[in-house]
């Protein structure tokens, strides 16, 4: 087998789980009902534990389970994923032997998993999770071999695929034992008596799955399980494979035909589509307007949207003809409209049964009958859309009750008043932000690395590219995610000093370019070693001195001096000054100085720059002082200096004019 490549993570899949998987992410079901899922399929575990273990997340931390990976992903882009997933899906050739080979792969996996599992939990491993999942992916090699069109190489992965799993198994930072457990998977009972307990448990698992004398052999030699003990425990296992297969539509006897399943799956995709089209509009108003022509668009039916003001429903759109004006009373509730609206589920009427009101309503439909469908979430109503049916027994389109569910989510949502910045969009904006320093620093050095020949200090240049790197892929996780806990690793002493002589050539070839720009060090001669996360350092320190480089305009310089030890309320401190002497801050910031205000930078800038600093200065449990005037600004920091036994060494720093 190739050793330089791994795999693809698109791999083949039953239409049935992809199908569950999106239904219960649009129903809004728990992550655990939701992992369940997709842990019974090796190709959707193998996907969503490779994003979640991804340098995108910052690698902070092992996932292990699929209930750690949904909690750091959220539901929402998993949903993406598994949406993904479907299309590649509905896109792969299959033959009926391999789709056979392909169910049969899924029921044994589920079951080497689930005995992983009840094994774990019987012999008192402290990580069932970890059991179950790697039961799961122990032979990823054969999925991937079903889709490999070249017999020679189908036939190497199969050799090998424990040596394949293994290989995963690193990739995705899951350790050395899990690595093991893979690669020795298929070794012989005798052998591993004295490895380690995860080894045994997938080596037993993948066995006793097979459903053979040879299983339970190693189970005695393995565990010392007793023969009748083995067999309850995998009739159990094979008890809840089967009710699984049921719960997923899935035919375990006889032939298997993935039609149904694609057919289904194939609908749910493209409603799914026409949905995202149809995102309802950030405005409450705007969107239950645009509601009756959205509704038509989807289904095809007629529609109307009314809206509540004053505790009355008033008509807010009409997917064709005239908008006449229109506000009814919200009771009594004896209508389609008001029963929907009172009760919160939807009424339908026809023409025999109808109220005046109703007759009005389908009248302005011109149908035969209509469904009144309410827009309420958690007993929050926000209005109700009546769609017209051409008889009463119309079955109602799947697509019309999930747009309006969609919609009142969305409505759910804090609405912007007219002078104030909803939080999320403060935060939004605050992640782009700082999306841009990271940026900055890689194409500087990516640049600085072009034109000059290798040299002794090009491994620390291509350090900070990926430590910038990394801390750019978690901004844009945190851009799309703004509710993401915070998942940065522990925190380890800096020397501010070092980090300060590292970035000045950057700054230099970058801000300070001009000749009449000059950025001068002034550090302390022993080591300024701090607390803080390295990341938050280097973000506090591009912020002051990008902010100070800017108020320059053509020429002048920028000080940035460290002093320690600073003492202050019985604690050391490491001080950090930023200081330029351009012409000062004006008085507008001043008075709002570490809040969000409209940049007087012109274009490119948001004005965030100096709430973030008073962010992070926070964060690090730090101070953060500012004096401004005509001759310049200067921001003092104090940051809380590291606790280390020796603080006589000597820095390699020297004042730089």
């Amino acid at each position: 087998m190739d050793q330089t490549t791994l795999p693809a993570i698109d791999l083949p899949g039953l239409p049935e789980v992809s199908l569950k998987a999106l239904e219960a992410c649009r129903n809004g079901e728990g992550h655990r009902a939701i992992a369940a899922i997709l842990a019974s399929d090796t190709g959707l575990t193998a996907r969503i534990l490779a994003l979640a273990n991804s340098s995108l997340y910052g690698r902070c931390g092992t996932i292990r389970s699929l209930d750690q990976a949904l909690l750091r992903l959220g539901t929402r882009q998993i949903e993406t994923l598994v949406l993904t997933a479907a299309l590649q899906q509905l896109m792969q050739e299959l033959g009926s032997e391999q789709w056979q080979q392909l169910r049969d792969f899924w029921r044994h996996s589920l079951t080497s998993a689930l005995l992983a599992k009840a094994l774990a939990t019987l012999t008192r491993y402290p990580e069932p999770a970890e059991a179950f999942l790697l039961g799961m992916l122990h032979n990823i090699g054969e999925l991937v071999a079903l889709r490999e069109p070249d017999p020679e190489q189908r036939q190497r992965l199969l050799q090998h695929h424990p040596l394949l799993a293994a290989r995963l198994a690193e990739a995705w930072g899951l350790g050395a034992m899990a690595a093991d457990a893979m690669r020795h998977q298929q070794a012989p009972p005798d052998d591993i008596g004295d490895a380690s307990h995860l080894v045994k448990l997938i080596n037993l698992s993948t066995r006793l799955a097979q459903s053979d004398a040879a299983g339970l052999h190693s189970a005695m030699t393995v565990f010392d399980l007793g023969e009748e003990l083995t067999l309850e425990i995998k009739r159990r296992i094979d008890q809840e494979v089967d009710a699984f297969a049921l719960m997923l539509d899935i035919p375990l006897d006889g032939d298997y035909s993935p039609k149904s399943g694609q057919q289904a799956l194939r609908q749910t995709v493209a409603e799914q589509a026409l949905l995202e089209q149809a995102q309802p509009a950030a405005s409450q108003q705007h969107s239950l307007q645009q509601a009756a022509a959205t509704l038509t668009l989807i289904t095809g039916l007629p529609a109307l949207s009314f809206g509540i003001r004053d505790d009355a429903l008033v008509l807010l759109g009409r997917s064709h003809g005239d908008l006449p004006a229109m506000t009814l009373d919200a009771e009594p509730a004896h209508s389609a409209l008001t029963r929907a609206h009172a009760e919160g589920k939807p009424a339908t009427v026809s023409a025999d049964s109808a109220t005046v009101l109703d007759q009005q309503l389908l009248g302005l439909l011109g149908t035969a009958a209509l469904i009144a469908l309410p827009v309420a979430t958690e007993g929050q109503s926000f209005g109700v859309l009546a769609l017209g049916l051409s008889r009463p027994e119309h079955p109602v389109p799947a697509l019309a009750t999930r747009y309006c569910q969609r919609l009142a989510r969305a409505l759910a949502l804090p609405q912007p008043g007219p002078d104030t910045l909803p939080a999320a969009t403060a935060a939004l904006q605050r992640q782009i932000h700082e999306i841009s320093n990271p940026l900055t620093i890689v194409r500087q050095y990516v640049h600085q690395l072009q034109h000059r020949a290798l040299a002794d200090d090009l491994q620390q240049d291509l350090t900070v590219i990926r430590e910038e790197l990394e801390r750019a892929s978690r901004l844009l996780l945190q851009l799309g995610q703004p509710d993401t806990p915070d998942t940065r690793p522990a925190t380890d002493a800096v020397e501010l000093n070092s980090e300060l002589i590292a970035l000045q050539p950057l700054f230099r070839d970058s801000l300070f370019s001009n000749d009449d720009r000059v950025l001068a060090l002034d550090l302390c001669p022993v080591a300024a070693d701090i607390t803080v996360p390295r990341s938050q350092l280097r973000q506090l320190i591009i912020n002051l001195v990008r902010n100070a480089a800017e108020a320059l305009g053509d020429r002048g310089r920028v000080w940035l001096r460290t002093i320690t030890p600073v003492w202050q309320n019985g604690q050391r401190w490491v001080e950090l000054s930023v200081e330029d002497d351009g012409p000062g801050l004006p008085p507008g910031v001043q008075q709002r100085l570490f809040q969000p205000v409209s940049s007087t930078k012109g274009c490119g800038h948001s004005g965030l720059g100096l709430s973030i600093t008073k962010q992070l200065v926070d964060d690090m449990e730090g101070h953060i002082s500012c004096r401004t005037g005509d001759s310049g600004t200067q921001f003092r920091i104090l940051l809380p200096a590291a606790d280390l036994p020796d603080h006589s060494r000597q820095t390699q720093a020297s004042a730089d004019d």
